[in-house]
């Protein structure tokens, strides 16, 4: 499976320019909507200019790129010349049709805690999310401003096509027999490669789910292969809000990514039925079988525990 996150980490530490992007998604529940600028003329700064004022440039690390026309939820790493991440609370975000255009709108991307105590590590506590909207195809050119604290700006795009390859937001789940422990008689190892696996992430399939007509929650990922920076804490994070009493009515699934757990073999079926094109990717789907909310990459748990509010 491709693995744009970490290639771009190394494109971004060793050239500070922006190479490659890395996944993205649609969703209701990302902090920081896109908001129109006013009054743009010439004299307003351009995407460029406001990348090469006063302060240390780097290049954004996405952490999404399957992005449509409409909202899209993007993530993203701000990682300094040293190699040090720069974890504030929030950084402006300004975007543009291209390098040399003004920006057309600015939100507020907020800094997202990953991973949970006790669970897979990452190389990072938290990931900017913001919300972006793309009135058409095309690439977008986007800089981050963490506030606070030294001046640094970090510049990134996004590709929009006008359909995501996954499946979007208000798409029809996809029926799948995804492997429980009942067809794997009980092999909690066949079905993942969690160091704290949660059985009851393996109790139920997509299929049966839509079949009783209750909401659930599936993630796809793979917590000992995922090669990116930020992706290992997912399943966790998952399972973290399944226990929570707020989830209490909606079901809960864990898909690996490769088949028989052996990425020299390739995606597994279910990967290939849903169309994704990087991984981790989180569904959350209501009653109906529409979906209400996708997490490409990482999340936080609180990302999650909004989406799940929404469904039950």
């Amino acid at each position: 499976m491709r693995r744009p996150f970490a290639a771009a980490i190394v494109v971004a530490l060793g050239t500070g320019l922006l190479a490659a992007s890395c996944g993205g998604s649609s969703d209701g529940v990302a902090a920081g909507g896109t908001t129109a600028s006013s009054t743009a003329s010439a004299s307003e700064p351009t995407i460029e200019q406001l990348y090469r004022a006063a302060g240390e440039d780097v290049a954004a690390v996405p952490g999404t790129s399957d992005n449509a026309v409409g909202s899209n939820r993007i993530s993203f790493l701000i990682v300094d010349k040293q190699s040090k991440l720069i974890e504030r609370p929030t950084a402006r975000v300004w975007v543009a049709t291209g390098l040399k255009q003004v920006p057309f709108a600015e939100t507020t991307a907020r800094l997202e805690p990953i991973g949970v105590p006790g669970g897979e590590s990452a190389g990072a506590d938290g990931i900017y999310v913001a919300t972006v909207t793309a009135p058409s195809a095309g690439t977008y050119w986007y800089l981050a401003q963490p506030v606070g604290g030294r001046k640094i700006q970090a510049l990134g795009n996004m590709v929009v096509r006008a359909h995501t390859a996954a499946p979007g937001v208000g798409d029809r789940a996809i029926v799948s027999k995804t492997p429980t422990l009942a067809s794997t008689g009980g092999d909690l190892s066949a079905l993942t490669t969690s160091r704290t696996a949660d059985r009851a992430l393996y109790s139920t399939s997509v299929a049966q789910a839509l079949a009783a007509h209750e909401p659930f929650v599936v993630a796809f990922a793979t917590p000992q292969y995922c090669q990116s920076r930020t992706c290992g804490p997912v399943v966790d994070v998952v399972s973290s809000v399944r226990k929570r009493p707020a989830s209490k009515g909606v079901r809960f699934i864990h898909v690996e990514i490769y088949k028989d757990n052996d990425p020299a073999k390739g995606v597994n079926q279910w990967v290939s039925q849903w169309r994704l094109p990087t991984e981790p990717f989180t569904f959350v789907v209501d009653r109906k079988g529409v979906i209400r909310a996708r997490l490409e990459g990482a999340f936080s748990a609180g990302e999650l525990e909004r989406a799940v509010a929404k469904v039950r």
